[in-house]
């Protein structure tokens, strides 16, 4: 069996090389081609590769998994049409991207409490859910939307009242609950002046314009790890965002390896592997506080990376990032 593999995802290559029979081929998101694809049989991606039919028609791959939370990269209609399975890895970084939400509360309130401040998730899935119970643990006030999962308060409800405004949806571009800029001009008009809106989900979640014009005419706060057309983000808002950094707020070695472990288990389910597995990772924190977060992370080290070169070296700092640890389970 022959498994192709994004150069970037840690730890599966040498699982998936121990197997007897498997041959690992890794690389760089930019070399996954027809060409280097067409006598895979799986083929382990993250965002950056866009799997469709121009990438896999005519090719052996059965089997696509990504090691990331979200699914807008891989055509999913075309593969199952083709008969090609898809896994990915849901939550898998959640308690990291909530790490980088009360760090970057902490660092956009100069490490001022932020108890009693009211805090807007939106999007309350395997992220959302956990980023809201950080924020319950660290004495926030906590508003939930999700008009999918039938949660009563709106969006505009919501924006309305929140210090903190956070985004942590998939991106869709049709249907009734699109989530295309879902934050815009309309949504910036109901802010607080001087709120914070967030950004970890997907870039064109929120729309740069009008966050660039809420921040100038209502000084508005941003802290953005999602960007619209990564790599090539937008200067102005880099510039202008108190927290700015590439797309790696979910970048925690506890975080990897669980996505990794997903992935594993999904091949090995699909190609009927019978091998051992990995460990399980540890739970989730229980209970945190302000300090203990922002602590743990150095939010502010990622700022000034991306900010010095200018936003050039979006890539190149995420694909060498340090993975960071999570706040310890046991705290």
């Amino acid at each position: 069996m022959k498994i192709t593999i994004d150069d970037k995802i840690p730890f599966l290559p040498s699982w998936l090389a121990a197997i007897d029979g498997v041959e690992v081929t890794t690389l760089p998101p930019d070399s996954i081609d027809r060409q280097s694809v067409a006598n895979a049989d799986a083929l382990i991606v993250r965002t950056r590769t866009q799997c469709d039919a121009s990438l896999l028609e005519g090719s052996h791959v059965g089997f696509i998994g990504s090691a990331t939370i979200g699914t807008d990269h891989i055509d999913m209609s075309w593969c199952a049409s083709a008969g090609i399975e898809v896994a990915n890895a849901p939550g898998c970084n959640a308690p990291a991207v909530a790490q980088w939400v009360i760090a970057a509360a902490d660092a956009i309130n100069r490490h001022q409490s932020l108890e009693g401040l009211t805090l807007g998730v939106v999007g309350v899935g395997n992220v959302g859910t956990i980023v809201a119970h950080y924020g319950r643990c660290c004495g926030m006030k906590v508003l939930e939307c999700d008009p999918p999962k039938g949660l009563p308060l709106s969006l505009e409800e919501v924006a309305a009242q929140a210090d903190i405004l956070t985004f942590h949806t998939p991106l869709t571009s049709t249907g009734k609950h699109r989530t295309h800029h879902l934050f815009d001009n309309h949504i910036a008009s109901l802010l607080k002046q001087g709120a914070t809106v967030m950004n970890a989900s997907r870039g064109a979640v929120t729309d740069t314009s009008a966050l660039l014009q809420a921040i100038a005419q209502r000084g508005i706060h941003a802290a953005i790890d999602c960007w619209e057309k990564e790599p090539m983000i937008d200067t102005r808002l880099l510039e202008l965002a108190d927290v700015a950094t590439p797309h790696i707020a979910g970048y925690s070695l506890q975080g990897k390896l669980r996505g990794s472990l997903m992935i594993y288990k999904a091949l090995a389910d699909h190609f009927g592997i019978d091998s051992a597995l990995p460990e399980e990772m540890p739970p989730i924190a229980r209970s945190i506080t302000q300090r203990i977060a922002a602590d743990s992370y150095d939010i502010m080290a990622d700022t000034h990376a991306l900010r010095q070169s200018g936003g050039k070296n979006f890539e190149m700092l995420r694909n060498t990032y340090n993975f960071r640890n999570e706040i310890d389970s046991r705290s």
